[in-house]
């Protein structure tokens, strides 16, 4: 999916976004745009998406209303791009479920860089699947590598996003070992496209919600202080998926 990816560029400015659509279209990917929310659904409901780069100021429904509700049905990756930079904004739309943040002005070859680091993340599964194709079970939840999908005690699936996902199973399979943020960023994205520490903070938050919530759940994910993170439940490796 790399090299063929479709990229939605969803932008109200015509200029930006005939601009970003050039970058990314000399990569070699396919690009659709739309102008804002209705045009995205437009295009979603008839086309296949693997990502979307997603502006905040918009018309009508602005970017991160349209993040959370594409998160609430999809795990497509998203890319906020935003004139409003500050950490603020940067926090709220990482916690709204974007897999990445990217403050304008922005310089091409960073966003081609975010895009691409993006996208391999999304096709690694399928890349390797022979060698990463696991199933692991832990506290009533059965996380199966291969096929990355995750499902809780009542057999329900549990959507994570891409970044979600990576994180959990970094996690798992070195359960029992506190990791710093620095580790974590490290062995989930290879420090691609200059990622923070802060995200991985989020990650944790997002997965703590979906995994713990209602507070019934047992805590699996421990925050260490002036560490990091550790898994502490005790997965079991049920067979190769």
């Amino acid at each position: 999916m790399l090299s063929s990816a479709q990229i939605l560029v969803v932008e109200d400015d015509r200029e930006i976004r005939s601009l970003v659509a050039r970058s990314l279209t000399a990569e070699g990917w396919r690009v659709s745009q739309a102008a804002d929310g209705r045009e995205m659904d437009a295009l979603l409901n008839t086309s296949r998406v693997d990502l979307i780069v997603l502006d905040v100021m918009l018309p009508g429904e602005d970017g991160l209303s349209l993040c959370r509700r594409l998160r609430a049905s999809s795990s497509i990756p998203i890319l906020i791009v935003s004139a409003r930079g500050d950490d603020i904004d940067r926090v709220v739309g990482l916690e709204i479920g974007a897999d990445d943040y990217l403050p304008k002005p922005f310089n091409a070859r960073e966003l081609v860089a975010r895009v691409r680091a993006l996208l391999r993340r999304a096709t690694l599964s399928a890349c390797e699947p022979s060698v990463r194709g696991r199933v692991l079970s832990f506290s009533g939840w059965r996380m199966d590598t291969r096929h990355r999908t995750l499902t809780n005690a009542d057999g329900s699936l549990v959507m994570l996003t891409p970044a979600e996902f990576d994180l959990l199973q970094v996690l798992v399979e070195r359960a029992g070992r506190v990791l710093s943020r620095e580790q974590l960023i490290d062995l989930t994205q290879g420090r691609a496209a200059s990622p923070n520490e802060r995200s991985i903070d989020i990650l944790i938050s997002r997965l703590r919600r979906k995994m713990e919530g209602d507070g019934a759940q047992p805590k699996l994910i421990r925050t260490v202080r002036a560490g990091g993170y550790e898994f502490i439940g005790d997965p079991v490796d049920v067979h190769a998926a």
